[in-house]
């Protein structure tokens, strides 16, 4: 089919790469010259594993495009809205200016199709509500408005488009366009449909919902995870071992259950911050009031490792030199978006230390942004001289370190785990101070 994706960020441009990847014709449309140029070369933008092979495959074979011309869209089928809802300034609410303006490019290039109906399809995490206001404008095009979430895991991301866990489809109300809107989207997803990934066809409302009751959901399990790891310090308990015997409970599960420096990044923060605002506007902002501790609890965590750091300095900041392993809101991504450690190393900075911070994927992009950021190549060339190692995002790289050979370049022989990713014994067998999060 003839596709088209609005919007080439970490998202849009995945997808578009996938969609061909999958067989279709795919053009990309982007407002950013730059960031087209270089789709446009087959290199990514950004750090994705996986993700620059496929690009460059489907641009070199001729199934992928990329322009800033929304005029190029013309003859596809199915147009994917892919853009960024950032949380608004000076609130929670989500920002809708780019979804807005992506249709209000995208209506004059509706109607009627040769090969069947069109499809506009939002893949963009929107307040409930949305879809139903943005159908209102497509649907006297003749065109059909479906609501598709996406679920991609930095990281993971073209894994989780060509082969997701399911796949959601909010249609119109009407019968007739439900059933025509079906139709197109399994044709576009025809390959995943055989591998029998679950299909999900609901309403828009509860299309919307899906993605931000996920978030949440994940959110509230880390942040829960933190809570216990407060009660631990507290009480000289181990939150590795009681994380690892909650989740051996199928009804709670293992993943997302290891305490640290909470979450980050583009998407929870601000979807959760959303979602509250959204619940306060439908009137219902009691069913969500939960989530306030939650982001309450991300936030501390933050605070503690400052404090944690600071405290065994002998109080202060002054005179002393911080390593910082990581800059990435995690790891196999130079995603700094609401970064737990950027926001920990600025507040150490800010306090008066020499912080030297490294990241293999984030790096580079930190010093170009930053050019201030003392940015150093690697784990052992941060640590040089450091009074304190803070291991902040849990790369595999530092994960494998030698705590032998680091201990040779430090001043002090004192890392503060913030991802609970290390050995305590063999840290401590080298000769090192380990500090964990709610470990004894």
């Amino acid at each position: 089919m003839r596709i088209s994706v609005i919007g080439c960020g970490y998202l849009g441009a995945v997808h578009a790469a996938c969609m061909a990847e999958l067989g279709h014709d795919v053009v990309g449309i982007d407002v950013d010259p730059a960031k087209v140029a270089l789709l446009s070369q087959g290199r990514a933008p950004f750090h994705e594993p996986g993700f620059e092979e496929v690009l460059r495959r489907n641009v070199e074979a001729g199934q992928l495009r990329f322009s800033t011309d929304f005029a190029d869209l013309a003859g596809a089928q199915v147009h994917f809205v892919g853009v960024g809802t950032p949380q608004v300034q000076g609130g929670y609410a989500a920002d809708l200016t780019y979804v807005r303006d992506a249709f209000r490019s995208l209506l004059p290039f509706l109607g009627e199709h040769p090969d069947g109906p069109m499809l506009v399809v939002g893949k963009s995490t929107v307040p409930v509500g949305t879809a139903a206001s943005l159908a209102a404008q497509v649907r006297p095009t003749g065109a059909h408005l479906v609501w598709n979430p996406e679920f991609l895991r930095e990281g993971f991301a073209v894994q989780d488009t060509i082969t997701p866990d399911r796949i959601v489809y909010g249609l119109p109300a009407d019968p007739a366009a439900a059933d025509a809107a079906r139709e197109v989207l399994d044709t576009v997803y025809a390959r995943l449909l055989e591998q029998d990934i679950p299909r999900l066809v609901t309403d828009y409302a509860t299309a919307e919902l899906v993605k931000v009751a996920a978030n949440s959901f994940l959110a509230t399990k880390i942040s829960f995870i933190n809570a216990m790891a407060e009660l631990c310090e507290a009480t000289g308990a181990d939150v590795t071992q009681l994380a690892e015997a909650i989740g051996y409970d199928d009804r709670i599960g293992r993943k997302f259950l290891r305490a640290g420096i909470g979450f980050g990044g583009g998407c929870l923060p601000k979807d959760i911050r959303a979602f509250m605002a959204r619940a306060g506007e439908l009137g219902v902002d009691q069913a969500l009031t939960f989530l306030r501790e939650v982001d309450s609890i991300n936030d501390r965590r933050r605070d503690h490792i400052v404090n944690l750091a600071r405290e065994g300095l002998g109080g202060t900041f002054e005179n002393k030199t911080v390593a910082v392993l990581g800059a990435a809101f995690k790891p196999d991504s130079d995603d700094m978006r609401n970064s737990p450690a950027l926001d920990i190393a600025a507040r150490i900075a800010g306090e008066g230390a020499t912080v030297v911070i490294t990241d293999p994927a984030a790096g580079p992009r930190l010093q170009a942004e930053r050019p201030s950021a003392n940015v150093a190549p690697d784990a052992h060339a941060a640590a040089a001289g450091a009074d304190v190692v803070l291991l902040l995002t849990e790369w595999q790289q530092f994960k494998n370190l030698d705590p032998a050979t680091l201990k040779d370049v430090v001043t002090t022989p004192w890392i503060i785990d913030g991802r609970n990713a290390l050995d305590p014994a063999t840290w401590r067998a080298a000769g090192w101070t380990y500090t964990g999060i709610g470990r004894p």
